[in-house]
């Protein structure tokens, strides 16, 4: 008989996990919200899925939005300076969460997978364990649902170090060629602009991620989309000449009543396994390894996971699921984690004197700009170019 995997959560690493897990395994997705209720919700991310997270996606079958912008390059701003365009290896794509994580449930459901609806407790885990060979926390940033013990060396943060406020908007013309556009502001924050689809047609992400109290930390207290998108231009104008001189006055306004958020996320990695009423709780995604989403890899590091963690149950299906299988999946997963970790950490802070002087000779040298874009489609040379001259 196949062995019992409940999946508590259908965001990136939950859904990805049932797509991969289903022909194996009898697996269950818990979720809180129908469909439609996701689909008609506030946006939850800034989410770019870069060329690998793109790969594992079509390994595993899941949804391809064919109308998403390739996005093929990013530009590098420091205040009012351009300094370069670099090309990515292979394209990415942003995609609405409301609409990707809407359609992928529709589709599992259509194809036979067991849904069960309702918010889970932790309350109710003792219970769960019971009908289960393995449980699966994917509850993302609302987790995690058991006390997974935190890994001090990778968590040095103990409050947010930027606050996130992200709008999706019509109006605003791409950056030529079409990409991504990060504009850093040294002390102050970072803007970020990245096209994306909707269930609406095209938009434009504008995400800051603002220095507590500083001159980019100035939605405070805005409650409304019409105040929102209002604040919004005004920064644009006043600290980001460039983007307002593509915004479409006429045009400009939030592409639906919740297309905007505020947040802020204390960064924070937690060791993913523990045993639960004798039976295996594993972590993936935010509910274990949440990150600031300054170098975008909340997403792709929640899809990497996800595959570390089926290719470690497929190598365990025929023996028991223990502490060890929750030991070899840490050890699969690990090094990428403290690459992404400890890189993204490092970016919220003054950048090292060696990357900067390397930005500046990107801005003459396309091998070097490209070198730089690669970092966020692999961590792992970001990791080396920070930490190991």
């Amino acid at each position: 008989m196949s062995k019992r995997i409940a999946i508590i959560g259908s965001g990136t690493a939950g859904l990805q996990l049932a797509y991969s897990l289903r022909k194996d395994f009898d697996v269950t997705l818990l979720h809180y919200e129908e469909p439609e209720e996701t689909r008609r919700g506030r946006i939850q991310s800034t989410q770019v899925h870069f060329h690998p997270t793109l790969q594992r996606e079509r390994r595993f079958l899941m949804p391809d939005t064919n109308d998403a912008p390739s996005i093929q390059t990013i530009h590098f701003n420091v205040g009012t300076q351009k300094l370069f365009v670099g090309r990515l290896k292979g394209a990415a794509s942003s995609v609405d969460q409301r609409l990707a994580y809407s359609t992928a449930m529709d589709d599992l459901r259509r194809q036979g997978l067991r849904f069960r609806n309702g918010r889970v407790s932790r309350n109710e885990l003792a219970s769960m364990a019971e009908s289960y060979d393995l449980l699966i926390d994917a509850t993302g940033k609302a987790g995690p649902l058991v006390p997974f013990p935190v890994e001090a060396g990778l968590t040095p943060f103990q409050t947010p170090q930027r606050k996130c406020i992200v709008g999706y908007f019509k109006g605003v013309s791409p950056v030529e060629p079409e990409g991504i556009s990060i504009t850093v502001m040294p002390g102050i924050g970072e803007m970020f602009e990245i096209p994306a689809i909707t269930e609406q047609g095209r938009v434009t992400i504008l995400f800051i991620e603002a220095v507590p109290d500083g001159l980019l930390d100035a939605f405070k207290g805005i409650k409304t989309p019409q105040d929102f998108a209002a604040r919004m231009e005004s920064v644009l104008q006043e600290s980001f000449p460039e983007i307002y001189g593509r915004v479409d006055l006429d045009r400009f306004s939030l592409v639906d009543e919740v297309a905007f958020l505020q947040t802020a996320i204390t960064p924070i990695v937690r060791r993913p396994y523990l045993m639960q009423s004798g039976t295996l709780v594993l972590g993936c995604g935010d509910s274990v390894i949440l990150a600031d989403p300054i170098t975008g890899q909340g997403c792709n590091t929640a899809s990497y996971c996800a595959e570390q963690l089926y290719e470690t149950l497929l190598a365990h299906q025929e023996s028991p699921w223990d502490e060890q299988v929750g030991i070899d999946y840490w050890n699969r997963a690990r090094p990428y984690v403290t690459a992404v970790t400890e890189w993204t950490n490092a970016m919220t802070g003054p950048l090292p004197e060696h990357i900067g002087q390397m930005l500046m000779h990107a801005a003459a040298d396309q091998e070097t700009a490209d070198r730089i874009v690669h970092w966020f489609e692999q961590p792992s040379t970001a990791h080396e170019a920070f930490f190991r001259r």
